[in-house]
C-alpha cells in the first residue's frame, strides 16, 4: 500500500467510526465502544506508519482537482512534512488515550455513543488539518472542528454552565473566524492558488501584496482557536465538559491547530516584521496574565487551562522568533503530559468528593487513595514545570534557546525585539508555571479540605491510560531533541546553557517560594477546623460530574467541606489575587464593550418595530377598517330605508341641477 493511500486512510478511518457510531449507537449499544476505540487506535497504527516512511526526509505531496471554480482552483491534496508527520501521531496516539480512557469515565452516561461519535469527528477533522495540502480543504477541518468542541463542551445540556460554556466557545472562536477566512481567501487571491506548496512558492518569490494585513488577519483566527490572548477566555469556561474533551481539546485538537497553521505556514507570517513583533507580544501577554491568573484557581480544571494558555504562548513566542522546530517540538511534548494531567484530574474528580470542576481547597487525603492518579500527575506536573530531566525541560527550552538567539539582533526571519520580548516573558512565566504546578500539587495531594469517603477504585482503563502517558511526559524530551532537528528544518534544540541555568533557577525559586508560603499559611490554619462529612453514593466519574454541574454542590451528596485555608496563592499574589482569579475581568470588559452595547442596539430596534413600525402599519390600516366600518352600518337589509335614501339622494340631485341651472 502506498504512502499516499495510508495517509488518506488516517483521517478517514476516524471519520467512517464517528459515521458508523451514529448509525448504530442506539440500536446496537454493545459496537458502541469499539467503533470508538478501534478506528482511533488503527489511525495511530497508521500515522506512526506515514511518519516512518516519510523519515522527516522528503515531502510527501499528491493531488487531485477537487472541483473547477473558474478562477483560483480548489484541490484535494495532501502536504507531509516532518511536522505534519509527528503531529499526526500525536493527535492519533491521544485520541486513542481519551477514548479508552472515556470507555471508564463515561460507562454509565446514556449519550456515551454520540460522545464517542463526535470525539471520532473531532479527531477526523484535526488530522484533516494536519495533513491537508490546500488551505480550503484545512478549512473544513478547522470549522468541524469548532463544531464537535460546540456539542461535546455542552455534552451535559441540562446544565446551565455547561450550554453558556459550549456557546461561548462556539462564538468567540467563530468572532477569530470571520477574519481568518477573509484572510484565507486575500492569501490564496494574492498567491493564485490555495495550494500550500504553492502560497509558499509565492511567499518566496515576494509575490503576496500585503503581507501585513493578510497576517494580521489570520492571527484573529488563530488567537480564538488557540486560545492566545484576547480571545481565549473560553477555554477556562470550556471546563464544564467532561473532563476527557478537555484532554483532548488542550492536548492534541483545536487549540493546537492554531500553532501548527501557523507553523506550516511561518513564512507568510515572516514576511511582516510588524506582524511577527503583533505575535511576539499576544504570546508574552498570553504567558505572562495566564501563569498570574492559574496561580489564583481554585478549580484544578481552569487552573490547567491557563496552564495550556501559558503554554501555548510559549509555542507563539516560537514562532514569533521564526523558530518553528522549537514550537511544534514543545507542541509535542505538551500534548503527552497535558493530557496526563487532565486524565488524571478525571480521576482526582471521581475520587475528591468535591465538584464537578474539583475545586482545591475541599481536597484532603488523596494521595494514598489513588496513588497512580499521584504518581502520573507529579510526574505531569514537574514536566509542565520543565524541571530537567523530564519532557517539559527541553522542549521550553528550546524555545527560550531560540529567543535568545535572535535578541542579538533582527534576523531574516524575526526582528530583535520580538526575541527580547518572548525571553523576558518566557523566563517570568517559567517561574509562575512552577508556582503553580506547586500549588496544585500540595492543594490536590496535601490538602488539609474535609475528605471524601472512600468509593471503590476507578475503572482499569482509566488508571493504564495514566502510565502510558506518563512514558512520553518523562521520557520523550530527552529523546526527541537529538532526532527531531532532522525532522524539523534541522535546526538544533539542544537547551542552551544561559537560557537552562536561567529558566531552571526561576522554576525552582517559584517551586519554593510557594511552598514556603504553603507552609506559613499552614501553620496560621493549623487551627482551622475541618468540614463535616457526610455518606454519598456511589456514581460513575461521567455522572457525578453532570450532576455536580446541575447541583452546584459537592458531588456524591451532602456534604459540608471547609475549604482549605492554607492556600498559598492567595499569600503570593496579595491584591492580585481577587482579580487574577477573575481572569483580570476580561469578560466585564467584552461585556461592557461588546454584549451591552449589542443588546442596547436590540432593545432599540425592537423598540422601533413594536412602537414605530407596527404604530405605522396599525395606522394604515385604521382608515381603510374605519371606511368599512361606514359601509356596513349603511347596509341594513330594510328596503324601506334603501328606498328612503334613494328618494332622499334623487332629491339633493335634483336641487343641485335647478341650483346649477339658475345659476348659470
Amino acid at each position: 500500500m502506498t504512502t499516499t493511500t495510508l495517509a488518506v486512510l488516517v483521517p478517514l478511518l476516524p471519520f467512517l467510526g464517528a459515521a458508523a457510531g451514529l448509525l448504530l449507537g442506539r440500536t446496537t449499544p454493545g459496537f458502541v465502544r469499539p467503533l470508538a476505540v478501534l478506528p482511533a487506535l488503527a489511525a495511530l497504527v497508521l500515522a506512526a506508519s506515514v511518519a516512518v516512511r516519510q523519515g522527516g526526509g522528503r515531502t510527501i505531496n499528491a493531488h487531485t482537482e477537487l472541483t473547477p471554480t473558474g478562477s483560483v482552483p480548489i484541490d484535494l491534496a495532501l502536504y507531509i512534512d516532518g511536522f505534519a508527520a509527528l503531529t499526526a501521531v500525536l493527535v492519533a496516539f491521544v485520541a486513542t488515550c481519551v477514548q479508552i480512557y472515556s470507555t471508564g469515565y463515561l460507562r454509565d452516561d446514556p449519550r456515551y455513543p454520540s460522545y464517542a461519535a463526535l470525539v471520532s469527528l473531532f479527531t477526523s477533522a484535526m488530522l484533516l488539518v494536519v495533513y491537508s495540502g490546500d488551505l480550503i480543504v484545512l478549512l473544513v477541518g478547522w470549522e468541524v472542528m469548532g463544531i464537535c468542541s460546540y456539542f461535546l463542551v455542552g455534552h451535559y445540556w441540562e446544565t446551565p454552565e455547561a450550554r453558556a460554556a459550549s456557546l461561548k466557545a462556539f462564538l468567540v472562536t467563530k468572532l477569530g473566524d470571520v477574519p481568518f477566512l477573509i484572510g484565507l481567501f486575500a492569501l490564496g487571491t494574492d498567491a493564485g492558488s490555495f495550494r500550500i506548496t504553492r502560497v509558499l512558492g509565492a511567499v518566496a518569490g515576494g509575490g503576496l501584496d500585503h503581507p501585513t494585513l493578510i497576517a494580521l488577519l489570520l492571527l484573529a483566527g488563530v488567537a480564538g482557536k488557540s486560545a492566545q490572548f484576547p480571545l481565549h477566555t473560553w477555554l477556562p469556561d470550556a471546563m464544564a465538559g467532561p473532563t476527557p474533551v478537555s484532554a483532548l481539546i488542550h492536548a492534541a485538537t483545536m487549540v493546537a491547530a492554531g500553532v501548527y497553521f501557523i507553523a506550516r505556514l511561518l513564512p507568510v507570517f515572516e514576511a511582516s516584521f510588524a506582524a511577527m513583533v503583533v505575535l511576539a507580544v499576544m504570546a508574552a501577554v498570553t504567558m505572562t496574565g495566564s501563569g498570574l491568573a492559574a496561580l489564583a484557581q481554585d478549580d484544578i480544571k481552569r487552573v490547567l487551562a491557563y496552564s495550556t494558555i501559558g503554554q501555548l504562548g510559549y509555542m507563539t513566542g516560537a514562532l514569533a522568533v521564526g523558530d518553528r522546530g522549537a514550537a511544534v517540538f514543545h507542541l509535542l511534548s505538551h500534548g503527552a503530559f497535558k493530557a496526563l494531567l487532565f486524565l488524571a484530574a478525571g480521576v482526582i474528580i471521581h475520587a475528591a468528593g468535591t465538584n464537578s470542576l474539583a475545586a482545591m481547597s475541599r481536597m484532603h487525603g488523596l494521595r494514598d487513595r489513588i496513588p497512580d492518579a499521584y504518581w502520573t500527575m507529579t510526574v505531569a506536573l514537574l514536566a509542565l514545570a520543565a524541571i530537567p530531566p523530564f519532557s517539559g525541560f527541553f522542549s521550553k527550552e528550546s524555545v527560550l534557546g531560540a529567543a535568545e538567539h535572535v535578541t542579538g539582533g533582527h534576523t531574516e526571519h524575526a526582528p530583535g525585539a520580538a526575541g527580547w520580548i518572548v525571553l523576558v516573558a518566557g523566563l517570568v512565566t517559567a517561574l509562575l508555571t512552577a508556582a503553580y504546578a506547586t500549588r496544585l500539587w500540595l492543594l490536590a495531594f496535601r490538602g488539609r479540605g474535609a475528605e471524601a469517603p472512600e468509593h471503590g477504585r476507578q475503572p482499569l482503563t482509566m488508571t493504564v491510560v495514566l502510565w502510558v502517558l506518563a512514558i512520553p511526559s518523562l521520557a520523550f524530551g530527552g529523546f526527541a531533541y537529538r532526532t527531531l532537528p532532522g525532522w524539523f528544518d534541522g535546526r538544533d534544540l539542544t537547551p542552551t546553557l544561559l537560557t537552562s541555568i536561567l529558566g531552571t533557577g526561576l522554576a525552582l525559586v517559584g517551586g519554593l517560594l510557594t511552598y514556603g508560603a504553603w507552609q506559613h499559611t499552614s501553620a496560621l490554619a493549623a487551627r482551622a477546623p475541618l468540614g463535616a462529612v457526610a455518606a454519598h453514593p456511589e456514581g460513575d466519574a461521567g455522572l457525578v460530574e453532570a450532576e455536580a454541574i446541575a447541583t452546584h454542590r459537592p458531588a456524591y451528596g451532602d456534604i459540608a467541606y471547609a475549604p482549605d485555608p492554607a492556600d498559598p496563592g492567595r499569600l503570593l499574589l496579595g491584591p492580585l489575587h481577587r482579580h487574577a482569579a477573575a481572569g483580570f475581568h476580561l469578560d466585564a470588559v467584552y461585556t461592557a464593550l461588546f454584549v451591552r452595547p449589542v443588546q442596547a442596539g436590540a432593545s432599540l430596534v425592537r423598540f422601533l418595530d413594536r412602537e414605530v413600525v407596527d404604530t405605522y402599519v396599525h395606522a394604515a390600516a385604521a382608515l381603510p377598517r374605519f371606511l368599512g366600518a361606514a359601509v356596513r352600518r349603511a347596509q341594513t337589509g330594510n328596503v324601506q330605508t334603501y328606498v328612503s335614501a334613494l328618494l332622499a339622494g334623487t332629491v339633493v340631485l335634483a336641487v343641485a341641477v335647478v341650483l346649477v341651472a339658475t345659476g348659470a
